[in-house]
């Protein structure tokens, strides 16, 4: 890829218009027409027209119920910014489709672009559960220690009590009286 082609949609934009919905880190229609110099009608009809290239895991349209969520966070300012409709969300594999549904040069760079984030965040997401793995086993580890700790002080107690019994018993064996 050319060093243009990486100047076209800076990483923070990119990253901005990703959301996680479904469990599944998508984008919807709206951002991406503006990243492919579209408008979002045009997008919503090429894909309407190639619908058998987006099956649901390269494509849903999220429920109304969702659409108010994203606005309540903040991730959308009103339903206005929506067009009046409920948006359609694309995965990894969806973004990549649509390059190939536009057919634009511009389409094809920035999907490029997207794909490329897409896998930066999953190796990021893996690298983390690694990292949270590793600090489980740590956990264990020394919930581990703390209990041989406890048993190797109960064994000391044990000691210097049975040392304390000794030497107040009575000794045992034959005494010699003074005649």
């Amino acid at each position: 890829m050319k060093e243009d082609d990486k100047n076209i949609v800076p990483e923070e934009v990119l990253l901005s218009k990703i959301y996680f919905i479904r469990k599944e880190k998508v984008m919807l229609d709206k951002d991406l027409a503006l990243l492919y110099g579209v408008k979002p009608i045009r997008l919503r009809e090429q894909v309407k027209r190639n619908i058998g290239r987006f099956p649901e895991h390269f494509m849903f349209q999220l429920n109304k119920h969702e659409t108010e969520m994203l606005v309540s966070q903040n991730a959308i300012p009103s339903l206005k910014h929506l067009g009046g409709y409920l948006p359609y969300a694309f995965t990894e594999h969806g973004v990549l489709m649509l390059a190939n549904v536009l057919r634009s040069e511009r389409a094809i760079s920035v999907s490029i672009r997207i794909i490329e984030l897409f896998v930066k965040l999953r190796k990021l997401t893996m690298s983390q559960d690694e990292l949270r793995l590793e600090i489980e086993r740590i956990k264990r580890k020394v919930d581990n220690h703390d209990k041989n700790i406890e048993l190797v002080f109960s064994y000391f107690d044990e000691l210097a009590e049975g040392k304390k019994k000794s030497q107040t018993k009575r000794r045992i064996g034959f005494r010699i009286g003074k005649k």
